[in-house]
């Protein structure tokens, strides 16, 4: 599904199986973000061929947190093409999901402040609560977030996965919406789309579910 001028979501619609949404961002580098699970990674394919890339183009991939249906497909991705997530996080998914399936070496970790990939800039935002070193990305030019599991249309993350506190993702969340959005890209769910609708979904999360994050 095409958002705007080089950015596309990969929608995961299928309620009987976990895997998250995937989004790709087509300028002079080519960028994933959260590939899915590697068993579920063919509608990630269907996406590209829509568009006529090749996986193998991707430049970089980028995971948000460690959990696997958010990370596991970047197995699938060989060099030249980079893979980077979280410093903080990786050493979480070492030390939890790290015994079930390897990842390939990061090839730098993301860390908060401006990250520049190609002519895009992003400020990368430490957002943890639903995951101890999970990060949101703002690509500032469009002003779109690329949420993770920190909130979702109505919605937000879970906090009773390991190491998951709910103080730290309402935290996580003020910090968001002080950002000007006008795409709201989560992990799960549907996009929200426009700056009002943004502003709303955020006093929505807070009106609704900040009381019991604690």
């Amino acid at each position: 599904m095409k958002i705007m001028d080089a950015l596309y979501a990969f929608m995961w619609r299928d309620v009987t199986r976990n895997n998250c949404n995937t989004y790709f961002i087509n300028g002079s580098k080519k960028i994933l973000i959260d590939p899915g699970l590697k068993s579920l990674f063919s509608h990630v394919k269907k996406g590209f061929e829509k568009l006529d890339v090749s996986p193998e183009e991707t430049d970089l991939v980028i995971a948000t947190h460690g959990h696997p249906d958010h990370l596991e497909a970047v197995q699938l991705f060989e060099q030249p093409t980079m893979f980077t997530m979280g410093r903080e996080e990786y050493r979480f998914f070492e030390k939890t999901v790290g015994k079930y399936f390897k990842l390939p070496d990061p090839a730098f970790f993301l860390q908060e402040g401006e990250l520049a990939i190609g002519d895009n800039r992003f400020q990368v935002i430490s957002t943890p609560g639903h995951s101890p070193g999970s990060v949101s990305l703002y690509w500032i030019e469009q002003k779109v977030l690329f949420s993770g599991d920190v909130i979702f249309k109505r919605g937000i993350g879970r906090t009773d996965l390991p190491g998951g506190k709910g103080g730290l993702l309402k935290e996580s969340i003020k910090r968001l919406a002080k950002l000007d959005i006008e795409y709201l890209m989560p992990g799960h769910g549907e996009i929200v789309s426009g700056r009002e609708a943004v502003k709303a979904n955020f006093q929505m999360i807070e009106d609704t579910w900040f009381s019991y994050l604690r």
